[in-house]
């Protein structure tokens, strides 16, 4: 239970607190709405019931979490129109002039009378007051907005078309313009309040038929609610533009590519500098090529160490933004390319993520699939370098270091510095302090004959180094209770840059192996 707390007690906190806001917002709205002014309101639609949020992102995660929570209620509230409008609809048709229903709908037919039923003649449809309202068409336009947003967000768009991603994201301006105008056509509507000193609904409601005869009960008069969501909205969206200032000034400083390597299998390294510019392991930056397009930017984790003098990142080539800026810097040449020939890129950022807390422990497992072991480059170069500088300060003792790849030629680029750590760890007589298992979990089988043939050599054949290269797939429950029975009552992170299904393989082995031996807390990247 205490490791359950450790790894989600954070998440569950934040969770809780915006629920309970939205509970409360759900509440206060309800409250509101079963004031007497609402009495005739509640008369034809039986209840009516509203809950608003807005609350600004803090991660990918809670963005998601907030999105679908937005789906949720914006289909709530389609639904609940549908409902409300079918009775205001059989309010107006109905031919029992004894109806309280009928006669509320009555009321505003002839001159300088308010009303309260939106739908004014029996001619009218849903379907008429949809397209021909203020209400009726930004609700109309803000759902399609919605659709788009989420169905272009699905993984597979997402990593495929990651442009449809970008811009069709940015609907979201058309959906909060669209949200804040949403109100104005005063839809739903109450008693005034100077109308509710002559006129008690409570008192009144059962002699709707002298309603004007009476003098203790002349006829309500109502209003529309003034608009509110935009009270949600500002706040959120004066930060946002805030943020965006920022954003715009820090991308806007001048960044310097001081070094472009291509590595095998088309993964191109950008080493670059910038004035002011500060990293700590692990984090990740925004880039923008404005030759490319003046609009896109993409993310890219650092690899390098914040004990260097430049950053870099090493971007895969994999897509049309990704293939254009590989030309752009010469990837097609063979003759290289001159400094003054590269592109200009902007640069925003570093932003945190959870491998930052990596050096808070004394024992840490990194687990990287593919080419999520960027974030990791990062790590063990300023490892190396905390070590050099004799640095007394570093609090973990030990790393264990896996790396999952479906492909030989994704060793490549990420073996030089493996075998570059490799060789300095030995040196420094500090080769206990790193442990690396490297997995091939794919190959075919003309590889497969190499392999068996080389396997007997002093260096691996994929990697060329003395470890040997696994093939298949990590036992993860050996792997734990190997660590766990290495380093009883430690912490250990781990830290993990990969697909879902591993990040669910690996978080159930920390809950698991946490009742005996160590303590493993878990951490994942964004993959």
């Amino acid at each position: 239970m205490g490791n359950f707390a450790a790894n989600e007690g954070l998440s569950i906190f934040v969770i809780l607190v915006w629920l309970g806001i939205n509970a409360y917002l759900f509440v206060h709205f309800y409250i509101v709405f079963l004031h007497s002014r609402f009495f005739y309101t509640r008369a034809i639609l039986g209840c009516c019931s509203r809950t608003a949020a807005r609350q600004l992102d803090r991660n990918i995660t809670f963005h998601k979490l907030v999105g679908y929570m937005i789906a949720f209620h914006t289909a709530v509230h389609i639904i609940a129109h549908l409902f409300n409008f079918e009775r205001f609809m059989d309010a107006q048709l109905e031919a029992n002039s004894s109806s309280l229903p009928h006669v509320l709908s009555l009321i505003g037919n002839r001159g300088n009378e308010s009303f309260l039923n939106p739908i004014r003649s029996n001619e009218t449809t849903p379907t008429i007051v949809m397209f021909t309202t203020v209400a009726g068409l930004t609700g109309v336009v803000i759902t399609l907005a919605l659709i788009l947003i989420i169905t272009s967000s699905m993984e597979v768009i997402r990593r495929s078309y990651f442009e449809v991603f970008w811009f069709t994201h940015h609907l979201f301006i058309v959906f909060f313009i669209g949200l804040v105008l949403h109100g104005i056509g005063r839809i739903v509507r109450g008693q005034t309040p100077a109308n509710l000193h002559v006129h008690d609904p409570i008192k009144c409601h059962s002699h709707f038929e002298e309603w004007g005869k009476n003098i203790s009960c002349p006829k309500p008069e109502f209003a529309g609610n003034p608009p509110m969501t935009w009270k949600w909205v500002v706040g959120p969206m004066f930060l946002y533009l805030c943020e965006r200032l920022v954003r715009f000034y820090r991308s806007q400083q001048k960044v310097v590519i001081t070094k472009v390597v291509m590595h095998p299998s088309k993964t191109l390294e950008l080493q670059m500098k910038k004035k002011g510019f500060k990293m700590e392991v692990g984090q990740y930056i925004s880039m923008q090529c404005p030759s490319i397009s003046q609009l896109e930017w993409h993310p890219f984790t650092l690899t390098s160490a914040p004990e260097e003098d430049h950053f870099s990142v090493h971007i895969r080539i994999v897509g049309d933004w990704t293939q254009a800026l590989y030309s752009a810097c010469g990837g097609d040449k063979t003759d290289g390319q001159e400094a003054w020939e590269l592109p200009r890129m902007a640069v925003d950022g570093p932003f945190g993520t959870a491998s930052e807390d990596v050096f808070r422990y004394e024992v840490v497992m990194l687990v990287g699939a593919g080419i999520g072991v960027t974030p990791f480059a990062s790590i063990l170069k300023s490892v190396w370098y905390k070590h050099v500088q004799q640095n007394t300060n570093v609090f973990t003792k030990k790393i264990y270091f896996y790396w999952l790849c479906p492909e030989t030629q994704a060793f490549e680029w990420f073996a030089d510095l493996l075998q570059s750590l490799e060789r300095q760890m030995s040196s420094k007589d500090m080769s206990d302090f790193l442990s690396y298992n490297i997995y091939l979990t794919r190959w075919k089988e003309t590889e497969a004959a190499h392999f068996r043939v080389h396997h007997e050599a002093e260096k691996d054949p994929i990697t060329g180094l003395k470890q040997k290269t696994l093939y298949g797939k990590p036992n993860w429950d050996n792997e734990f209770n190997a660590i766990a029975t290495s380093h009883p009552g430690c912490k250990v992170g781990v830290f993990l840059c990969g697909p879902a299904p591993l990040a669910k393989a690996l978080e159930k082995q920390c809950l698991q192996q946490s009742e005996a031996g160590a303590e493993f807390i878990f951490n994942k990247e964004n993959f």
